[in-house]
This record gives structure tokens, C-alpha cells and sequence, in this order.
């Protein structure tokens, strides 16, 4: 049996480092554009379910360029804040930032009466990782028309059934403001929601923790909204 040199094996394992490394990195390149895309997709599908429009991979961007007809940024005054595109702005890196210096976007979505819906994005903290989602309000910008919530890590079966219909369809008809003007949000309840309760759903049996912080973040991110729903309201 041949036998190798230190320095011999050394850069042999440093050259076979390399090579790898450089293809995984051309990989990495030539596919990022394909994964930009399946991220942009995904992406305009939730916010199409958000107001009760179904679509798939592959009608999506065309669903979502006939119901989402216009979209527009706002601080946090309720301001609309120019050049700066909606679709692009990445609410994790926001609310890193200084609330009053955040993007805050919206989506109006075109509803089946031919009214508008207006769609904001949240973001929140979960059991085991980010939990995320899009909420669209009626005209009266106070009732919740649809919800749709997902999530990177939570219990299959526990806290991943935030991201079911079961969970997120009775968030429709829930308002967010009591008596128009004390914004609420929407509570997550453990043992359930008194029946009639404008302002709170059941949460999940077993994923207690998902479902506060389900909550934790509708009251975070929509707050933000406040002003500009209650100066735009119809």
C-alpha cells in the first residue's frame, strides 16, 4: 500500500474543499433565480387566500394581477411613503427597525361585491420559529374578511394547525376596534371564545404557546395600522 505524506494529504483534502465549495456555490447561484421565484409565487398566493381567492403555483401570478389591484407603503402615522415598492418590502427586516421608521405595506384585493379589501402582512415569533401571515379587512377597515397564518417549525398536529382552515376561517367576521375607536386585535382563547365574540377565536387544543403568540403577533403588527384604518375607514 502506497503510503502519503502529511503536506500530500493535507492539500489534497484542501483542494477537494475547494472544488466543492466552489460548486456549491455555482449551484447556489444558477438556482437562485428559480428560488426568488417559488419565494414570489408563494408570496402572492398567500395573499390572494388572505381574501378568500384560491390559486396555485401555477395561475397565481396571474390571479394575483387581477384581484390585488393596487398596492402602496404607509409609516406608521398612517402616511403614504412614495418609491417604495410593497411587494418588495421584507417585514422581518422592518420591525427590526424603529417603529417610527417602518414600511409598512398594503394590498387592496378586489372582494366578490366588487368592494375593496385591504391586506397587511404580519410577522411574529412561534414555539419553535417565525410565524408569519396575511390579514384582509372589509371597507369598514375593523372586520377581518379572511386570514391565512404560516410557519416554519411548529408541532405537526399542536401548534402547526394555525396554518389550517378549521383555525384561520373563524377569524372572519372578528373586528379589531370596540366601538370603532379602542383597537382590541384579536385574542387567541384558551377553552374557547365566548360564543358571539366579536373580538376573539379558540385556540388551538395542545398548542397553547403557538397560539398566544399567534396573538402576541396580530397585536403587534396590527396596531401599527391603527391610525391609517381609522382615518381611511368607509
Amino acid at each position: 500500500m502506497k503510503n502519503f505524506s502529511n503536506t500530500y494529504i493535507f492539500v489534497f483534502a484542501l483542494v477537494m474543499v475547494l472544488i466543492v465549495a466552489m460548486l456549491l456555490s455555482l449551484a447556489s447561484i444558477s438556482l437562485k433565480p428559480l428560488q426568488d421565484k417559488n419565494i414570489e409565487v408563494e408570496k402572492k398566493q398567500n395573499i390572494l387566500a388572505s381574501v378568500r381567492v384560491q390559486s396555485t403555483p401555477e395561475n397565481a401570478v396571474d390571479l394575483y394581477s387581477k384581484f390585488i389591484t393596487e398596492s402602496y407603503v404607509l409609516n406608521t402615522k398612517g402616511e403614504k411613503q412614495e418609491g417604495i415598492d410593497a411587494f418588495t418590502v421584507d417585514i422581518k427586516s422592518e420591525l427590526a427597525r424603529p417603529a417610527d421608521q417602518r414600511a409598512l405595506p398594503v394590498f387592496i384585493g378586489t372582494l366578490e361585491d366588487g368592494s375593496n379589501a385591504y391586506v397587511v402582512p404580519v410577522r411574529g415569533t412561534g414555539l419553535w420559529g417565525p410565524i408569519w401571515g396575511y390579514v384582509s379587512f372589509k371597507p369598514d377597515m375593523n372586520t377581518i374578511y379572511g386570514a391565512v397564518f404560516e410557519h416554519q417549525g411548529e408541532t405537526p398536529g399542536l401548534g402547526a394547525e394555525i396554518s389550517t382552515d378549521w383555525f384561520e376561517e373563524p377569524f372572519r367576521g372578528k373586528q379589531i376596534f370596540r366601538d370603532s375607536a379602542e383597537f382590541v386585535s384579536v385574542k387567541v382563547l384558551k377553552g374557547g371564545a365566548p360564543e358571539g365574540d366579536l373580538h376573539a377565536v379558540d385556540a388551538i387544543s395542545g398548542g397553547t404557546i403557538t397560539s398566544k403568540a399567534l396573538e402576541a403577533m396580530l397585536d403587534s403588527c396590527l396596531v401599527q395600522y391603527q391610525r391609517f384604518f381609522i382615518q381611511n375607514r368607509k
